[in-house]
């Protein structure tokens, strides 16, 4: 399993309107071709410095979690307290956010 992350943030980048479970790739050439349709898209609307090709990086999942990934500290919502989470929880999962709170 291989990921497509941003080397600033280290956040995953996502397939367009797909969940955070589905941007993962099976392949390294897999991710490769995504990225790389990324980067046809992105060029046609924006300034290709900016493009996930340049900005964007590949690793193998367990190698992304284990060295890359990095994570933040955050306020919990109702206890006021810090607490580290990484940085691709999703707010609906992360007890800093009012959706955590309301299911």
């Amino acid at each position: 399993m291989y990921y497509i992350y941003d080397k600033q943030s280290t956040r995953i980048l996502n397939k367009p309107h797909k969940h955070y479970q589905q941007c993962c790739y099976k392949t390294m050439s897999a991710a490769q071709a995504q990225l790389t349709r990324m980067h046809r898209k992105h060029v046609s609307k924006e300034d290709a410095a900016t493009s996930p090709l340049y900005t964007a990086a590949i690793a193998e999942a367990a190698y992304y979690h284990k060295t890359i990934e990095r994570t933040v500290t955050r306020k919990n919502m109702m206890s006021g307290k810090d607490y580290t989470e990484s940085v691709n929880t999703p707010s609906y999962m992360s007890p800093s956010s009012e959706a955590y709170w309301s299911m």
